[in-house]
């Protein structure tokens, strides 16, 4: 037997539902949630995404640049990007190793790069004429530090190259004792970590580079620049821009191809003296705009001016 509700138990009812909305919308809004404060200021995977492209452009020019200097084949490839403290960056530097502290301007902070020593005697062995061969890692002698420090150098000078759009200049300092290095940059701080493999004939090794916080965060501002500046324009300022540049005048000129004239042919000339080419008479002329050959042409005249009459198009550059 169905059972009829009074308007006064629909009331109630509908009362209740309302309240258990009220409560529970209340509790969602003021759940407290936790949070790890070192979390703070982290990068974003798309944010290291642009830093590691940067990087790929530096570990493709060192690896020209050492192989080019070394004559002997070099790969340095990137293997990581992460953001980590220094105190844990500290832990992972082995007992042997080249650190170096580098400096970086305009910001005046410094940066640490490391080298893995099984690779340096590879290196020092090909800069004194050997033949590269691989060695136990050890330390080095002073003489042998001072030919490491200069690859250091060059290792500063590609990534001052790489770094270009960020504006930062990398210059080497001096090496640093392992009981020094925690002056660099403080242990608690956050670094941007980079590691790249080096990879010379049997042996392969470590590069690594730490960045304190305020140079990463000054790099992603930057990158974030870039990225603003390189936004695509919408169509009607592109058509505004390509009607403009249609109206740029460019330096056009008919040239005759390259030949060679005896010098005393020159030194014999005068006004109204013919100076005769080792061309046939037929042979075209090239049609060049902004110093690009664009076509083979021919002299011509049209009313008081001069013209080309465009024969067949030419790679440009050729």
């Amino acid at each position: 037997m169905e059972k009829e509700l009074r308007q006064e138990e629909i009331d109630a009812l509908f009362q209740a539902a309302r309240q258990r909305s009220h409560a529970a919308s209340d509790e969602s809004r003021n759940r407290v949630m936790p949070w790890s404060f070192s979390r703070s200021g982290q990068i974003s995977n798309e944010q290291l995404r642009a830093i590691s492209m940067l990087n790929d452009i530096f570990a493709r020019n060192l690896t020209h640049h050492l192989g080019a200097w070394f004559r002997s084949c070099v790969q340095v490839s990137l293997v990581s990007a992460e953001q980590i403290l220094f105190s844990e960056y500290l832990q992972r530097i082995p007992e042997l190793a080249y650190v170096a502290s580098v400096r970086l301007d305009p910001l005046r902070a410094a940066s640490v790069l490391e080298i893995d020593l099984t690779t340096a005697p590879s290196m020092i062995d090909l800069l004194l004429g050997g033949e590269g061969k691989p060695s136990p890692p050890r330390e080095l002698t002073d003489i042998e530090e001072s030919i490491l420090s200069g690859v250091v150098e060059a290792i500063c000078r590609e990534l001052t190259t790489a770094w270009q759009p960020v504006g930062l200049i990398f210059s080497f300092e001096k090496r640093q004792m392992q009981t020094q290095i925690p002056r660099l940059i403080p242990v608690s701080e956050k670094t941007l970590c980079l590691s790249f493999e080096l990879r010379l004939n049997e042996t392969s090794g470590l590069l690594n580079l730490a960045f304190p916080a305020v140079v990463a965060n000054s790099i992603l501002r930057r990158l974030a620049g870039e990225r603003t500046r390189l936004r695509r324009h919408s169509a009607e300022t592109r058509e505004r821009i390509t009607a403009l540049a249609a109206r740029c005048r460019t330096k056009a000129a008919l040239d005759l191809p390259r030949v060679r004239v005896p010098a005393e042919a020159l030194a014999g000339l005068r006004p109204g003296g013919v100076l005769t080419l080792n061309l046939p008479a037929r042979t075209p002329a090239q049609f060049r705009a902004a110093g690009i050959t664009l076509f083979s042409a021919a002299a011509a005249g049209r009313a008081e001016h001069r013209v080309a009459r465009l024969l067949t198009p030419q790679e440009a550059g050729a």
